[in-house]
């Protein structure tokens, strides 16, 4: 079973939030998928995580860049793994077919949303169900991530 780890977004945004998680993945030696709900906010991401900070570069493209199997973080509206990623990151509520094909998969939703935090409630109980190893992390006042349960 995958290791699923909710991100309860609540003191950052996603586009302030996800460079410092996929830049700690990637330094660990993973490679890394981002799943979005549709290829315009891949490409948004994309372009975002290009210029979020001119003293940081995290490598990385969508089907628009190509090269997909020499990506080490790819960005897409689809259930593919062409980079051969261990490492899964969903935003905006988005879920994928086969959760099994991850070591990790990171589920980051907006706590400000009260319809977000109920489709990631739903999530949360499903992924329970299947025995998928689930746990909860939460924003300090930092920036930083704690575990909740």
């Amino acid at each position: 079973m995958s290791e699923i780890r909710f991100y309860h977004l609540e003191r950052q945004n996603l586009d302030t939030a996800l460079p410092a998680l996929v830049a700690k993945a990637l330094s660990k030696g993973h490679r890394i998928v981002i799943k979005t709900p549709d290829e315009k906010e891949a490409e948004r991401l994309n372009g975002h995580l290009w210029t979020y900070d001119p003293n940081s570069f995290i490598p990385h493209g969508t089907k628009k860049d190509g090269h997909e199997s020499d990506q080490p973080v790819w960005l897409t509206d689809n259930d593919e793994i062409p980079n051969g990623a261990d490492v899964l990151i969903l935003t905006h509520n988005t879920e994928h077919s086969d959760l099994g094909q991850f070591k990790l998969i990171c589920d980051m939703f907006d706590g400000r949303s009260d319809e977000a935090v109920q489709a990631a409630r739903g999530r949360w109980k499903t992924y329970k169900d299947a025995e998928h190893d689930v746990t909860y992390w939460q924003q300090s006042a930092q920036g930083g991530w704690t575990e909740k349960s």
